[in-house]
């Protein structure tokens, strides 16, 4: 007559007969049964149900006489799966091996699969030609085009609470690594023992971690199974599921020790939403627990992929750690802001050094891809092959001339030069009618990175019959510290405000003629500090009286005729120098890749009109100061902000051309809100000081994702403003908008689309309410938006 039920199941209750025997219908699984009758001690079992005979036999214990009175007995509902995370996260930070410093080298490779129609070459985002070389072999490579190989063989140097350093041994590439994940150590700490994961170029939102403090709140844990093992701790495996998924979370299981809570595996999936650039996004850890103390991450693999409208990307990264050694000697300073070193001959292994490198074996279709990808690779690089490679893509064709351009490349030099073709020497809108003329440009790069351009253009106008033109000289000397020096020259109309509104930058009375020459300098004078120079000599002139214009538009779009003044020389000079403190880098063998920083970047610019120098009649000097930064808070999205003030310190001779103008706002379109304002009806010149600010936050879907069923929308929310205080003029402005925003597949791109609506105040206007649209490409480089 005993009672028996399921712990977290009361509704399956049944009662024992007189000879103990009973009857209860369970799907296989494990459960927890209380066991209960009058008089006697109740008990609890964890028993495993599975397909077969299943025996166990219960036994219940009377309890003491004296005690018969005071009985009473109450189940209390547990989630085992819950009760054995909570104990992983009271000893999470004591199980995290990143607590200690350590080294240990580590091996990674990432495969990539490519699945279409047809293979295409595809014309990268560069200016150096010569960065298309790979896409170029692909079109010889067949099939082996459409797989990509990584290997990278590196010792990695930790340091708590977050200094690391990695030194690459090896790095071999083949094919495409820009959608390649987790090629470097120093990119991306995917450390499930922190509360969050901050993958700045995978998720848009910080991922809550599932052995978190937090973790109870944003997941639901149940325990699947049971692996009983004879020489091992018995191993639960508990599921993960999002209890929300507004912001980003994580599915799939978790394995941990009973009794030490020892994690020794981890297989988690991102939830579809916030990714940049993938569909999905699977992460496998396991970790060496033999020390019964630590969690030591042995392997990971990650496996991700997206699929376009014609063609699917599938890849896969694993990662192999070991020989760790938790009682470094650091020296001093040997963290710093350098992260990563790849020294010139971790470019030059050969196949014997990777056959000792490689922890993880290459499979067969792997080895097999190695041997034919190397002997076309080997062939590409012979004289005669280069030589016919040259004369293909040098053949003159039709096309060619009258719309791709003409091209002659010489790959032994890494010289090209393209000549535009008949339809790009057409310029149908212009000031003062179409004009046409030819562009050349030359580009040249040597083995360490140095690169030199030249360009320019000459056109005649159709209306007037006047030759304009510009050249411009550009050659970087030294790649990792982007010192470049530039050259420029231009004869041809000039805007008096460049940034002028879109409805107003092409009117006749924003124009003027020109002729300038300049010289340019850009460098990084130390980590994080950049200099720009620039000094420009210009000779201003009205347009003459006697040039014509195209006249259709001008009652439509109110246009007069351009401005009246006497010509004169100007010399302007001008500095920036901006400072990002704590920039982190990679260093490679001839140049450096810039990971960002957490502090905001500070910058000056100055500029001066030099008087009296080659009959400069200008005398002026202008001062701004600025501050920008962009950084998450939490789950709740990513903030945005950039502050600045200026002045003109000197206008002894201040020209109109050289007025400081706060741009007027654009009708519908949607401008960068850090730098512009959204309902702003005039153009204000400022000499006196002004202070502006701009401030944008998207939510990443951390509220809009909360209401039922928009997740699948994928529609984000953002939020932002703008403050204008312009004492010369006792203006003031202040405006707000909101907006929806989503991102679209476009082609192998990230187009982010947004809806807007903005209200906006100020001493000058009554407030007022206008709807604006955006579009914005994902930059690939850095994984960020515009703004």
């Amino acid at each position: 007559m005993a009672e028996v039920f399921v712990k977290n199941m009361p509704e399956l209750r049944v009662r024992a007969d007189v000879e103990g025997n009973y009857l209860m219908r369970l799907e296989d699984g494990e459960y927890y049964l209380v066991f209960q009758a009058m008089g006697y001690e109740p008990r609890e079992v964890f028993v495993a149900v599975k397909q077969g005979n299943n025996n166990y036999n219960i036994q219940l214990f009377p309890i003491k006489i004296s005690e018969l009175d005071e009985f009473n007995f109450s189940a209390k509902r547990t989630n085992v799966g819950r009760e054995i995370i909570k104990n992983v996260v009271e000893i999470k930070d004591k199980l995290d091996y990143n607590q200690y410093p350590h080294s240990c080298e580590v091996y990674i490779r990432a495969k990539e699969i490519r699945s279409d129609e047809q293979t295409k070459t595809k014309k990268k985002d560069s200016n150096d030609p010569f960065e298309q070389e790979e896409e170029l072999r692909s079109q010889k490579l067949g099939e082996l085009s459409n797989t990509s190989l990584l290997e990278v063989e590196a010792t990695r140097h930790y340091a708590p609470p977050n200094n690391v350093r990695e030194i690459r041994n090896g790095f071999s590439l083949r094919g495409d690594k820009s959608r390649l994940y987790y090629t470097t150590t120093v990119k991306a700490n995917i450390n499930f023992f922190k509360n969050m994961l901050y993958l700045d170029d995978l998720s848009e939102s910080p991922i809550q971690s599932p052995i978190s403090t937090g973790g109870i709140l944003s997941y639901k844990y149940k325990l699947v199974e049971k692996i009983e093992r004879d020489d091992a701790p018995t191993l639960n495996k508990i599921q993960i599921i999002p209890r929300n998924t507004a912001v980003s979370t994580l599915e799939g299981f978790i394995y941990v020790q009973d009794d030490t809570w020892l994690v020794e595996k981890l297989d988690l999936t991102i939830v579809k939403g916030n990714l940049y650039m993938y569909d999905y996004f699977q992460i496998i850890q396991e970790f060496d627990v033999s020390s019964d103390t630590l969690c030591v991450l042995e392997y990971q693999e990650l496996n991700y992929g997206v699929d376009y409208k014609k063609e699917s990307f599938k890849s896969s990264t694993i990662s192999n750690y070991l020989e760790y050694n938790f009682a470094p000697n650091f020296p001093p300073k040997f963290f710093g802001n350098e992260v990563a070193v790849t020294e010139k001959q971790a470019y030059e292994r050969d196949s014997s050094y990777w056959t000792k490198a490689r922890m993880t074996p290459l499979s067969k279709e792997e080895i097999n891809y190695i041997k034919k990808r190397d002997s076309i690779d080997n062939l590409f690089k012979r004289t005669e092959y280069l030589d016919s490679m040259d004369s293909v893509f040098n053949k003159l064709t039709f096309l060619k001339v009258a719309w791709f351009g003409i091209d002659r490349r010489n790959r032994a030099k890494k010289t090209q030069w393209t000549l535009s073709s008949l339809a790009a020497m057409t310029r149908p809108v212009y000031i003062a009618g179409p004009r046409f003329g030819p562009d050349f440009d030359y580009f040249k790069k040597w083995p360490n990175e140095r690169t030199f351009e030249f360009y320019t253009r000459a056109d005649v106008g159709l209306l007037n019959n006047d030759l304009k033109g510009r050249a411009q000289i550009r050659y970087q000397y030294n790649p990792f510290n982007f010192g470049t020096v530039g050259l420029y020259f231009e004869h041809d109309y000039d805007l008096i405000r460049t940034f002028d509104a879109f409805s107003q930058v092409l009117l006749r009375e924003n124009f003027i003629e020109a002729t300038t020459g300049s010289l340019y300098h850009y460098f990084e004078i130390i980590n994080g500090m950049n200099l720009q120079s620039n000094i420009a000599f210009t000779e201003r002139r009205p347009i003459s009286e006697d040039t014509k214009f195209i006249t259709w538009f001008d009652e439509a779009t109110n246009n007069t005729m351009p401005p009246v003044f006497e010509k004169y020389n100007a010399i302007i000079a001008d500095l920036t120098l901006s400072y990002t403190p704590g920039q982190k880098y990679m260093r490679e063998p001839y140049r450096k890749v810039i990971l960002g920083s957490k502090w905001p970047t500070f910058y000056m610019y100055w500029e001066k009109g030099v008087p009296s120098v080659l009959r400069s009649d200008v005398n002026h000097d202008y001062l701004r100061l600025g501050i920008r930064q962009d950084f998450k808070i939490g789950t709740m999205g990513t903030t945005t902000y950039h502050a600045t003030s200026g002045k003109f310190v000197n206008s002894k001779n201040l020209r109109e051309f050289d007025y400081k103008f706060h741009r007027r706002s654009d009708p519908i379109w949607f401008s960068n809100p850090l730098f512009s304002f959204q309902d702003l009806d005039t153009s204000l010149p400022t000499l006196d000081w002004y202070f502006e600010a701009h401030i944008v936050h998207h939510f990443n879907g951390a509220l809009i994702n909360k209401i039922p069923y928009m997740k699948k929308t994928r529609l984000m929310t953002v939020v932002g403003g703008g403050y204008l205080y312009v004492p010369e003029h006792n203006w003031q402005h202040y405006e707000f908008f909101v907006g929806l925003e989503r991102i679209f597949k476009f082609s192998r791109r990230r187009l982010r689309i947004g809806l807007y609506g903005v209200l906006s105040d100020g001493n000058q206007i009554t407030p007022r309410t206008s709807y604006k649209i955006s579009f914005a490409l994902l930059d690939r480089r850095n994984m960020k938006f515009n703004f």
